[in-house]
């Protein structure tokens, strides 16, 4: 079966989706049937600067899809279907897009792609409960503290030791009149 030819004034739309999913962190492609805009609208504040979210139709986002090389998506592509581009972190994105479609059920999480590989809804939701960037850093930092602190206890206590002793040993000397 050939291919349709894109309409001239469709071809800067694909061409423009198709640079989001080359630039994009993760792509999560939703439903969403049923939303009005001012809640799309509520949506995409929710994202914040970790995410844009795009409304597009499937034939111009699945040859999007194709033209960056993500044909695992097409079983996505059925439906109303928009487009959640996540240039900033994942997970805050993915926590706002979860916490979103609890509050509007609406919203139906279909899957999507990180960094070049499909992930699907229930991927999503377990990215969207781990700890963001900076929680996880402040971890690592506090245990490193933690490691840092018991190492210089631990080189520290032989010379401690050895003063302790020291002193002591005068303050015997001192207390025999010596």
């Amino acid at each position: 079966m050939a291919e349709r030819v894109i309409p001239a004034d469709k071809v800067s739309a694909v061409d423009e989706l198709t640079e989001k999913f080359r630039d994009s962190n993760a792509t999560v492609l939703t439903e969403y049937r049923g939303l009005t805009v001012p809640q799309l609208a509520e949506l995409r504040t929710a994202l914040g600067a970790s995410a844009s979210y795009r409304v597009s139709k499937n034939t111009l986002a699945k040859r999007a899809a194709h033209g960056a090389g993500l044909t695992e998506l097409d079983e996505y592509f059925s439906g109303p279907t928009a487009l959640a581009f996540v240039t900033g972190e994942v997970v805050d994105a993915a926590k706002a897009l979860r916490d979103f479609a609890k509050e509007n059920e609406a919203l139906v999480i279909k899957g999507g792609v990180m960094d070049g590989r499909a992930i699907t809804a229930d991927e999503l939701a377990k990215i969207a409960d781990l700890d963001s960037r900076e929680v996880l850093l402040s971890k690592l930092a506090g245990a490193m503290k933690g490691s840092m602190s018991k190492a210089a206890a631990l080189f520290a206590a032989p010379a401690s030791k050895m003063a302790r002793a020291t002193a002591a040993l005068r303050d015997k000397k001192e207390a025999a009149g010596e």
